[in-house]
């Protein structure tokens, strides 16, 4: 049956399937119509539409007689597409839902070769009003987020990431711009920004594996502006009010940082902190004074780390298991009937796993060098697990994006968390690893 009734905006909707047309305008509140989930749905194939609002359920049961009968597929898909077709009223645009995701996970923590953050904006704004999140955006995706009216695709891979010279038909990425761009649906992709973000991708991973003591592997640093250090000592009050005077006319002198000391001869020991972008110029202008250029010292200053933040993760296991233990473990964790493992050199499946190091999707240059037990990561090259192996540890790998899949359902909470009732977010149901075990 159709179920649950729900508050909808006051609009007209029109639904079809096999030649029928439902077409009902929404009220404040509606109790749901009882329909057959049988193999057969009571539809006259002679009906062409009617309007339904909460006192004309009792004339829609009478025209639905069971005089002529169609097949229908399986009345729960349709349920379920039929849902997303009726929108809360509340409307949302897409830029409070980017400044939502970014709050989730900051596009500042995505690696630099990557390419994160919005990828097609729509250029009429519509309301954004049905989310759809996948792990990677194929035309089966596409397909599907046209059928539930989608007006916002997050998908984790970033479906456009080398440059266009241009968009045509027989590149399939080109060809699933166009159809975003022809279709008003707005692309984002989050990346390696949900890889690092502290209680992110890594994180939920790692988890598979039980609780334990957890730390970053490749740590992530502020992305505040690079600033510069330098020291240097004048003779007097009067050559620094002269400097400080030419300091004023370089650009963004009003973020510098300086704090003086004076000797005991009576000169001026001086510490300034400049943006990197303004280095060049302020060391021109102290070159031109002879104290200043000869006790000159400049140091890059140390960007504070993020804490939780970064690629990659270990895990000093509470409850450390035997390898065979944490197969299975994995297998559940992911949702998957098998894994590929690979055992270290003079381990066993009895051996313990007391320490693991976990990486998301292709994971072999975060993973190189870490000292674990167990790496579990999507892929490695045949050489990277041969290092590792070589070293005494096992490795176990999913395929690339099953190591990263599961955590969609993860995000959806968190999405919705924020956005509360205002915005249908969806998990595809055609987003799958291309690979498969036959």
């Amino acid at each position: 049956m159709l179920g649950g009734g729900r508050k909808v905006s006051e609009r007209l909707f029109q639904f079809s399937c096999l030649g029928c047309n439902i077409s009902f305008k929404t009220s404040t509140f509606y109790h749901s119509a009882k329909l057959p989930t049988s193999h057969h749905c009571s539809f006259p194939v002679s009906t062409h539409s009617f309007l339904a609002s909460p006192s004309d359920y009792s004339s829609f049961q009478r025209t639905v007689q069971p005089t002529s009968y169609f097949p229908l597929i399986r009345s729960d898909k349709i349920i379920r597409y039929f849902s997303y077709l009726t929108h809360p009223a509340e409307e949302m645009d897409l830029k409070k839902v980017l400044d939502v995701l970014e709050q989730l996970a900051p596009l500042s923590l995505a690696e630099p070769w990557d390419n994160v953050g919005l990828l097609v904006e729509p250029s009429k704004p519509r309301p954004i009003k049905t989310i759809l999140l996948t792990n990677d955006l194929t035309a089966a995706v596409m397909d599907e987020a046209a059928m539930i009216n989608c007006d916002l695709i997050i998908s984790y891979h970033p479906p456009l990431f080398r440059p266009f010279k241009r968009l045509v038909q027989k590149d399939w990425k080109q060809k699933l711009a166009v159809r975003a761009i022809e279709g008003g649906i707005a692309v984002f992709s989050p990346h390696t920004s949900w890889d690092s973000i502290k209680g992110g991708l890594n994180d939920w991973l790692v988890e598979g594996m039980g609780s334990g003591q957890v730390s970053v592997l490749r740590q992530a640093y502020s992305s505040a502006q690079d600033k510069h250090r330098l020291e240097f000592s004048l003779l007097n009050d009067e050559e620094l009010d002269s400097l400080l005077a030419q300091l004023r006319c370089i650009e963004g002198s009003e973020t510098f940082q300086l704090s003086t000391v004076k000797n005991e001869v009576g000169g001026q020991q001086v510490n300034l902190t400049c943006p990197s972008s303004a280095l060049t110029a302020v060391v021109q202008n102290l070159v031109s004074n002879q104290h200043a250029s000869k006790s000159l010292n400049v140091t890059q200053v140390q960007q504070p780390p993020l804490l939780g933040c970064g690629q990659g993760r270990l895990s000093v296991l509470h409850e450390p298991a035997a390898l065979a233990v944490a197969v299975q473990k994995m297998k559940t964790h992911l949702g998957l009937p098998h894994l590929r493992l690979a055992l270290g050199d003079q381990q066993t499946l009895e051996s313990m796993v007391k320490t693991v190091a976990v990486c998301a999707g292709s994971g072999g240059s975060v993973l190189q060098g870490s000292k674990a037990d167990l790496y579990i990561t999507g892929e490695m090259s045949h050489h990277e697990v041969l290092d590792a192996v070589a070293k005494g540890t096992s490795v176990i790998l999913s395929d690339h994006s099953n190591s990263e899949r599961g955590y969609l359902s993860v995000f959806k909470e968190k999405l919705m968390e924020k956005l509360g009732h205002t915005v249908s977010v969806v998990i595809s149901e055609s987003d799958r690893d291309p690979l498969q075990v036959v």
